[in-house]
């Protein structure tokens, strides 16, 4: 089992940032694959960016160039950290634990507003 809870969201303007947290927790030698999703009103779940144990990773073309994926050298902790915010990205963020177990786990999400 794995838990996983967010941290670091709120209320930005557009063009500022936020650094987004994910505390793992349980059996973390397990996890192969993280991700960051957000899903806003009226949408589906998107796929922002992922980093694997080996510490590769990837990114949604909507949010290249601008969020960047890390990890923790224990593994214990998740960040996204995005830049250059804007209107669109206003949503909810999830973390996501993939397993060597073929398991996936998920956070309680956190929002993101980008307003003026």
């Amino acid at each position: 089992q794995v838990q996983l809870v967010e941290s670091g969201g709120g209320l930005v303007q557009p063009g500022g940032s936020l650094r987004l947290s994910c505390a793992a927790s349980g059996t973390i030698s397990s996890i192969y694959t993280m991700g960051w999703y957000r899903q806003a009103p009226g949408k589906q779940r998107e796929l922002l960016a992922t980093i694997t144990s080996r510490g590769n990773t990837n990114y949604a073309d909507s949010v290249k160039g601008r969020f960047t994926i890390s990890r923790d050298n224990a593994g214990n902790t998740l960040y996204l950290q995005m830049n250059s915010l804007k209107l669109e990205d206003t949503a909810v963020y999830y973390c996501n634990a993939f397993t060597t177990r073929l398991s996936d786990y998920w956070g309680q999400g956190t929002q993101v507003t980008v307003s003026s």
